[in-house]
């Protein structure tokens, strides 16, 4: 009796770890990109692209026309719909010519800074000298990071990136997304 009892307290652990493990998945929604000072920078395309029903990229592209750029900082802010969208948990500025030259110094920046590396041209450090593209960056490079390392809880999204060049606002990227 007792072996049976204990089988089954492990047949019961064993499937509530299995079959209560909730899976989360990114999908984006939208994208969007503004050029608010169109004598500095253009954007060229700024689009979201469904190939099919399981891969959807974002790519951008951004035309600098004063170059080179020497000084450039990047505010951060992530809202949650709820009402309309609202802040959520993140709201920072960096300095970017600061942190390409050591990117273990912000450990928020680092977590986008890697979101995009893989699919982008800003690999080095300042001046920017060339036109700054975004590459079809799937949503999956976001699902094992906003799920596996960062857990967030379900929601629709907006990633808001201010990109301000000498103490100037230039351009401002959204992305929206649903993690369901």
């Amino acid at each position: 009796m007792t072996i049976k009892l204990s089988f089954f307290f492990v047949f019961l652990i064993f499937c509530t770890y299995y079959f209560t493990e909730v899976y989360s998945l990114v999908e984006f929604t939208n994208a969007q990109c503004e050029s608010l000072d169109k004598d500095f920078a253009l954007f060229d395309y700024c689009f979201l692209k469904s190939a099919n029903r399981t891969y959807k990229y974002v790519s951008l592209k951004v035309r600098l026309l004063k170059v080179p750029i020497t000084k450039i900082k990047v505010k951060i802010a992530l809202y949650k719909r709820a009402n309309g969208f609202l802040p959520f948990l993140y709201n920072i500025t960096f300095d970017a010519c600061k942190f390409l030259k050591s990117p273990n110094t912000n450990q928020i920046a680092l977590f986008f800074y890697n979101l995009f590396k893989d699919y982008s041209n800003i690999n080095h450090t300042c001046p920017f000298i060339n036109d700054l593209v975004l590459d079809k960056m799937p949503y999956h490079n976001v699902n094992n990071l906003l799920t596996n390392i960062l857990p967030f809880p379900e929601g629709k999204y907006m990633l808001e990136m201010h990109w301000i060049a000498y103490d100037i606002d230039r351009a401002v990227t959204k992305f929206y997304w649903s993690l369901t």
